[in-house]
C-alpha cells in the first residue's frame, strides 16, 4: 500500500476525525472507505454504463425478438436475404419494395439493354 500526503482544511478534518471516532475506526481507515465508495461511483467506460441500459424495458416485449425485427426493416430489395427477411416480416415489406425486388432482379439477369449514349462531336 502507497502512503501519500494530502492538506484539508481543518473543519474537514474535525469532521472526519468525528466520523472515524463514531465508527471505531482510524482516519485512514474511513479515507480509505471514502476513496473505495468514490471510485464505485464512478462513471464506467461507455460500454459498460450503457450494457444493459434497456433491461428492465417492458414496451418492446422480447428483446430479441425486437432486435430481429429493428435489423429486418433494414432490410433493402437489392440485399441477398430479402426473400427470407421478408417471410419472417411481411409486414414490413410493400408492394413498391416487391417492384424493386423485381427489377432488381431483372437488372442482374440481363433483362435490361445497354443504354445508349449519344455520341459527342
Amino acid at each position: 500500500m502507497t502512503r501519500i500526503l494530502a492538506d484539508l482544511p481543518d473543519d474537514d478534518i474535525r469532521w472526519l476525525d468525528a466520523r472515524a471516532a463514531e465508527q471505531g475506526k482510524s482516519r485512514a481507515s474511513v479515507l480509505r472507505e471514502a476513496v473505495s465508495s468514490y471510485r464505485a461511483e464512478a462513471p464506467k467506460d461507455w460500454l459498460e454504463a450503457g450494457f444493459g441500459a434497456w433491461k428492465d424495458r417492458v414496451d418492446i416485449g422480447d428483446s430479441v425478438d425486437w432486435q430481429r425485427r429493428e435489423r429486418a426493416s433494414w432490410t433493402r430489395p437489392w440485399d441477398d436475404d430479402y426473400e427470407d427477411v421478408k417471410a419472417d416480416f411481411p409486414d414490413l415489406f410493400d408492394a413498391e419494395d416487391d417492384r424493386q425486388r423485381q427489377i432488381y432482379l431483372d437488372m442482374l439477369a440481363g433483362k435490361y439493354p445497354e443504354p445508349k449514349y449519344p455520341q459527342s462531336k
